[in-house]
């Protein structure tokens, strides 16, 4: 994916910025599938979120330009709310733009001035969104920047002039208030074909000229012509009895003559029997260019003027936002709970590449409706913790802790406010996981031969800038192959400088994790999830693992020492 949009909020204008995609696997394990199913329910917003959140780059620009737009929609509902209300309306001028007849055939007069009132709505949008994105209160560049853009927008397609053709144009086509229509009759006195007489800037009145019809073609009244003398009368359509133009002809027809009313009226080009009233003004479209060709050309020139507007460019964005607007109105509801959440820094050349302070999983966080449940922590990646090992009880949150820090990145740079007190950070060009595989996957391989290869393909497209997330890898042999294994994976992993959370339960790694370190500029370091009493709590630490005291406080926990069982025999 590559950053080379018009306009984006996504990144800063004239920016452009190379993107890596996560693989589903790691999507997966991250639990962004969950958080975007919680944030809002239609799958195609669904796919709008899970899309922006997919795609990551390093650079901390964007970063910062992402959470500097989505502190503005946040933290400003009303206009957040007047902007989704003027996108919605911008978006249904846009999809029915796209409705076209087919190449071959001329655009109607009805499509035309549909398109009028489009043009229209979409002016009146654009001067109300303008007018919004003037608030004062809005401090990100991006907003401030789409303001410019529209300006330009505002000039390039020549608004001034569009509004002054749209005025004239109205002020046209609404002095249209009756229309003369004529039909044509064979030697049956069948209708073969049927007309516009004339477009009239009047109303027919109810003493017109079709009540009287069976008078104006009875004897030897039949006129020398087709020009009407205002002899005949008019009769009003009946739209609760009539269901249609056709229909209503017929039954004119009837009342007037019995000749004519045998003949019926099917045969009339352009009006099919049984459509509704609604229907027949796209029914008579092509007769109705026919007559107003002069109206319909002068509207047809003055629109395709502006067909290739920026109306497009500007509706590209409303994706853009409604994925911010959707994350702010989920946030405010958890805050509104008791949740957290803080705005991140993007930083880059400092030794610090990430520091969190009080941080949670916010995927866990969905399942919780108390707060107070949540254990936060610290951690810091640097030189000299570029690789964590970290080790602690079955149960005890080293998974829960490895997918939270993965979930700081992927939202940080998504732009969305951090599950933490504070979020300092070096972005990532992509996350990797390597969590365990279903089973399925494994057949042909076996565990560990698939866990190799992919651990491998993870290696090979990792760069320094990287995040590597392991979960309970090379696990699934005996303790003394897999631990050959992974000591050669995590030298491998510090030799390229990626940072990494390696949750196992191979307690001798974090014992070594300094032995990992020698003569490489990057360090090993190994982090506990601390036991209190054998406990669980949750609690992270850089410290020695604590395999066996808690294993002894497991034991005397529930009994099982020597001298407690002996001492029971006695």
């Amino acid at each position: 994916m590559k950053g080379d949009k018009v306009f984006s909020l996504l990144y800063p204008r004239g920016k452009e910025v190379e993107f890596k995609k996560l693989e589903d696997s790691a999507f997966h394990d991250l639990g962004l599938d969950v958080i975007c199913k919680a944030v809002t329910s239609g799958p195609k917003e669904i796919e709008i979120i899970a899309d922006i959140l997919s795609y990551l780059t390093p650079d901390p620009e964007v970063a910062n330009y992402r959470q500097d737009v989505f502190e503005d929609i946040k933290n400003l509902p009303d206009i957040r709310a007047k902007i989704a209300e003027l996108f919605e309306k911008i978006e249904f001028n846009r999809q029915f733009g796209m409705i076209r007849k087919s190449k071959d055939e001329v655009e109607g007069l009805w499509l035309l001035m549909h398109r009028l009132g489009q043009y229209r709505d979409y002016i009146t949008c654009v001067d109300s969104l303008k007018e919004c994105l003037s608030d004062d209160r809005i401090r990100s560049k991006g907003l401030k920047d789409f303001k410019a853009y529209i300006d330009e927008v505002y000039v390039d397609a020549h608004f001034n002039e569009l509004k002054k053709d749209l005025e004239r144009l109205s002020m046209e086509t609404s002095e249209i208030r009756s229309v003369t229509l004529g039909l044509n009759l064979n030697s049956r006195l069948e209708a073969v074909s049927m007309g516009i007489v004339s477009v009239n800037n009047k109303p027919f009145k109810k003493s017109g000229i079709v009540s009287n019809f069976a008078e104006g073609i009875s004897g030897d009244r039949i006129k020398d012509g087709n020009e009407w003398n205002g002899d005949m009368h008019y009769r009003l359509v009946d739209k609760k009895s009539t269901p249609g133009y056709a229909s209503f002809i017929s039954d004119m027809l009837k009342h007037t003559n019995p000749i004519l009313a045998s003949t019926g009226v099917s045969t009339m080009t352009s009006i099919p029997k049984g459509d509704g009233l609604t229907n027949a003004p796209a029914q008579f479209d092509v007769t109705l260019n026919k007559m107003l060709d002069a109206i319909a050309k002068s509207l047809r020139r003055t629109l395709d003027k502006y067909a290739d507007m920026a109306l497009y460019h500007i509706a590209d964005v409303i994706p853009e936002f409604l994925y911010y607007i959707r994350f702010a109105e989920f946030m405010t509801g958890l805050e509104e709970k008791g949740f957290t959440f803080s705005k991140s820094k993007a930083v880059t050349g400092t030794d610090n590449r990430m520091r969190v302070k009080n941080f949670y999983n916010f995927k866990l966080a969905l399942s919780l409706s108390d707060p107070k449940e949540l254990v936060g922590n610290d951690l810091d990646f640097d030189s000299d913790h570029t690789i964590y090992i970290l080790t602690g009880a079955n149960r005890g949150g080293k998974t829960t802790s490895t997918q939270g820090i993965g979930l700081l990145f992927a939202l940080a740079q998504g732009g969305i406010f951090v599950p933490a007190d504070s979020f300092e950070f070096e972005p990532v060009d992509c996350i990797f996981t390597h969590f365990p595989a279903d089973e399925d996957k494994t057949m042909n391989l076996g565990r560990l031969g698939e866990e190799c290869i992919r651990f491998k393909e993870i290696f090979n497209n990792a760069t320094a800038e990287s995040l590597i997330l392991m979960n309970e890898t090379f696990s699934t042999t005996s303790f003394e192959e897999g631990y050959y294994i992974a000591c050669d994976a995590i030298r491998a992993l510090l030799t390229r400088g990626v940072r990494t959370i390696y949750n196992t339960h191979m307690h001798k790694l974090g014992i070594d994790a300094e032995e990992f370190s020698k003569d490489l500029g990057q360090k090993a370091s190994s982090l506990i999830v601390k036991s209190e009493g054998g406990n669980r709590s949750f609690k992270l630490a850089v410290a020695p693992p604590e395999g066996s005291s808690y294993a002894s406080d497991i034991a005397k926990k529930y009994g099982v020492t020597y001298d407690i069982l002996v001492g029971e025999m006695r």
